[in-house]
């Protein structure tokens, strides 16, 4: 590989980086063909980017991240490396916790999720158990709904009358 080839590799993969919020480094070695393709099949239909890279590349392109801090990632470098980029912090995981019903891959080696460095295979629950923004919002606006839920059942249960809804709530409260 020229160095215009292996820089050009490096920008790709600075780009890559810096503008993701999702990244997960794994290693994926010790999977046969089938299983790679599948995990590959996996990664495409959760949109997730799956990419086998070199480590001093990868190294050199955290290196060239602007307003990120990778640094603590690379201890996690050495061995066989494949990065996961998403859009949502917890599909990564899900997926690498789905696939490992099979297989003793992928193996975490480390992820930065929303400016937040994990270290190690042993976050993944921690990685799988974080709630992405959707979930957040729809759980959100349920606690919004229910009292008005409450009210509204309330209403139609006493046949909307005023002295009816007075009823049902203090029966409610005993």
């Amino acid at each position: 590989m020229t160095k215009e080839e292996k820089q050009s590799q490096i920008n790709s993969l600075s780009e890559k980086l810096d503008s993701n919020g999702v990244i997960y480094i794994t290693d994926i070695s010790e999977l046969d063909a089938i299983e790679t393709s599948s995990l590959r099949r996996q990664c495409f239909a959760k949109n997730v980017s799956l990419s086998v890279v070199k480590n001093t590349l990868l190294k050199k392109a955290m290196e060239n991240v602007k307003g990120k801090d990778l640094s603590e990632l690379y201890d996690v470098l050495p061995g066989p490396t494949a990065i996961m980029i998403a859009d949502v912090g917890n599909v990564p995981a899900k997926l690498i916790k789905d696939f490992r019903k099979k297989s003793n891959r992928p193996i975490l080696k480390g992820a930065f999720v929303e400016q937040t460095i994990f270290v190690g295979d042993d976050q993944l629950q921690t990685l799988v158990d974080i709630k992405s923004k959707e979930e957040l919002i729809g759980e959100i606006i349920g606690l919004l709904q229910s009292p008005a839920k409450n009210v509204i059942s309330a209403l139609s249960s006493s046949k909307n009358t005023i002295a009816g809804l007075v009823k049902t709530l203090s029966e409610k409260e005993s």
